[in-house]
C-alpha cells in the first residue's frame, strides 16, 4: 500500500487494516519459526505498512483534535 491509498482511506479502515496486517504478521512470525517461510522478504514490507498506517492515522487524529 502506498501513502497516497492510505490516505484515502478514513480512520475506521485504517484501523481495520492495521488490525489485519498485524494478524497477518504475527501468523507470518509464528510460521517462520518452524521454517515454512520462503519468502522473508514479507516480514520486511508488512511492518513497513503497519508503520505507514500507524502515521496517517496520527496524522488524522491530530487534524481532528
Amino acid at each position: 500500500m502506498t501513502s497516497k491509498e492510505i490516505r484515502e482511506l478514513s480512520p475506521v479502515e485504517i484501523t481495520t487494516k492495521l488490525r489485519e496486517l498485524r494478524e497477518q504478521l504475527l501468523q507470518l512470525r509464528l510460521r517462520k519459526q518452524t521454517g515454512q517461510v520462503e519468502k522473508t522478504h514479507e516480514l520486511r514490507t508488512l511492518r513497513k505498512d503497519i508503520a505507514r498506517l500507524e502515521t496517517v492515522l496520527n496524522e488524522k487524529n491530530r487534524q481532528a483534535a
